[in-house]
C-alpha cells in the first residue's frame, strides 16, 4: 500500500458524491427542458444554478472540495493503477481516460472557484475560464476528428461496462442492494455513453465541415441535439432520466465502491 494513503478513501468517496450532485442537476434540467419548464444545462451551468440557490456560495465551496477530491482520486487511479488495468493497450487507454477525467474535473473545480470569486462583483470576471482557453486550441480538423475518436471510445467503454456489468467488480454491496444498483448503473452508464456518442458525431461533423465557429460541443449541445430530433421531448426526458440514473450510480460508488489502495 502507498504509505500514508488512507486519506484517499474518504477523498474518493467525497469525489463520487460530488460527481453525483453535478449530474443530478444536469439530469433534472434536461427533464424540465423536455416538458418546457427549463433549459438544458452543462456541467458549468449546473454549478451556476447551484450558486443561485440559498447558501449557494457554501454549497459551491463544498462542491469544490468534492471536485478536487475526485480529480485527485482519478489521478491516483491513472498513475498508481489500484484497479490493475495494466500496461496493455486497453489498460493504458483506460488509464489515459482516468487522467483526462482528472484534468476535466480540475478545470471544473477552478471554474466553480471563479464563480465564488466573482459572485459579488456584478460580473463574470471579465475573463475566460480555463476550459474556454483550452477550447480555443481545438479548431483544426485533425484535432476535432481525434476528439471524436476519443469520445467514441469513451462511449463504447461505458456501454461495455454497463452490458457486461463490469461496474459490479468494484462494488461491495449485498445482493439485496445490488438488485437495485444493477438497473440504475446500467441505465446511467448507457445514458452517459449515449451523450459521448452524440458528442463524437457532432465533432465528426465539425471536423468534416471545418466549422470552427461553433465551438467545442458539450453536454448541453448534446441535449439540445436530442431535443431537436423527432419525438425530441420524449427522448430528452428519457436521456435526462438516464443522466439522473448515472448520478445515482455515482452515489452508489460513493457508498459501496471498493477504494483499493492496498495493492497500489
Amino acid at each position: 500500500m502507498v504509505q500514508g494513503a488512507r486519506w484517499l478513501k474518504p477523498l474518493a468517496r467525497t469525489g463520487y458524491f460530488a460527481r453525483g450532485m453535478v449530474y443530478t442537476i444536469i439530469g433534472l434540467f434536461a427533464v424540465l427542458a423536455a416538458i418546457g419548464s427549463g433549459e438544458n444545462k452543462d456541467t458549468k451551468g449546473a454549478l451556476e444554478t447551484l450558486l443561485g440557490q440559498p447558501f449557494g456560495t457554501v454549497l459551491i465551496a463544498l462542491l469544490i472540495i468534492g471536485l478536487v477530491s475526485y480529480a485527485v482520486w482519478r489521478l491516483f487511479q491513472s498513475v498508481m493503477d489500484p484497479d490493475e488495468h495494466g500496461t496493455k493497450p486497453t489498460g493504458l487507454a483506460v488509464r489515459a481516460g482516468l487522467l483526462a477525467s482528472a484534468f476535466t474535473y480540475t478545470v471544473l473545480a477552478f471554474y466553480a472557484l471563479s464563480l465564488i470569486a466573482f459572485s459579488g462583483s456584478g460580473g463574470e470576471g471579465g475573463g475566460q475560464s480555463p476550459a474556454q482557453y483550452i477550447a480555443g486550441f481545438i479548431g483544426s480538423r485533425p484535432v476535432s476528428l481525434g476528439l471524436a475518436a476519443i469520445f467514441a471510445g469513451v462511449a463504447i467503454a461505458h456501454w461495455v461496462k454497463a452490458l457486461k456489468r463490469k461496474y459490479a467488480d468494484h462494488l461491495r454491496a449485498s445482493e439485496e442492494v445490488m438488485a437495485y444498483v444493477h438497473p440504475i448503473s446500467i441505465a446511467g452508464l448507457m445514458a452517459r455513453g449515449a451523450v459521448f456518442a452524440i458528442l463524437s458525431v457532432m465533432l465528426v461533423f465539425r471536423g468534416l465541415t471545418a466549422d470552427d465557429a461553433s465551438g467545442t460541443p458539450g453536454i448541453k449541445e448534446a441535449m439540445e441535439f436530442i431535443q431537436g430530433l423527432p419525438f425530441g421531448a420524449i427522448l430528452l426526458a428519457a436521456m435526462g432520466a438516464g443522466v439522473i440514473m448515472f448520478a445515482a450510480y455515482s452515489f452508489a460508488e460513493a457508498i459501496w465502491r471498493e477504494i483499493n489502495i492496498e495493492d497500489a
